[in-house]
């Protein structure tokens, strides 16, 4: 059980990169990411309601959603701004994520959609699964002045 509080931290301590005030390329976009729990409970009229929370205890199996909140801060439009996340080793890619999220299964070398690439392993190479996904990211083609938005993918605990 001493695990669990582990990998809590390690989640929160990947996070904070992503708080930093303008982005590295020094254009005025600002991040701010966070995680949450994903939670299900049923009343007793057996209704689910499904909710988001701040993580506390995690297990193996538990639903996570990474997100990072965008903004420009400035006085022109920015253009082409790439957002990338890496994936915590303690997480896999979600298997409803959206198929077209750009990812990359190598550490950030190649990217696509997750049915566009592949891995080796001892055996050759074979189709890349949600589990092997190192990192994803989305290109912000346009973001005007004073815009903001969200970006998020889904995680499993491995």
């Amino acid at each position: 059980m001493k695990l669990f509080p582990k990998v809590i931290a390690t989640i929160l301590a990947l996070m904070l990169p992503l708080t930093s005030a303008v982005a590295e390329d020094e254009r005025p976009i600002t991040l701010s990411g966070d995680v949450m729990a994903v939670k299900t409970t049923v009343n007793e009229a057996g209704v689910e309601k499904t909710e988001l929370v701040k993580p506390e205890v995690i297990i193996p199996g538990d639903r996570l959603i990474f997100g990072t909140d965008f903004a420009n801060s400035g006085e022109e439009t920015v253009t082409d701004f790439v957002v990338t996340n890496p994936l915590p080793k303690a997480v896999r890619l979600a298997e409803d994520a959206d198929p077209s999220l750009e990812v990359s299964v190598d550490g950030g070398a190649n990217w696509g959609p997750i049915d566009s690439l592949t891995v080796s392993d001892e055996t050759g190479a074979r189709a890349a699964s949600h589990s092997d996904v190192t990192h994803v990211r989305w290109t912000l083609k346009s973001v005007a002045p004073g815009a903001t938005g969200r970006l998020e993918y889904p995680a499993i605990i491995r």
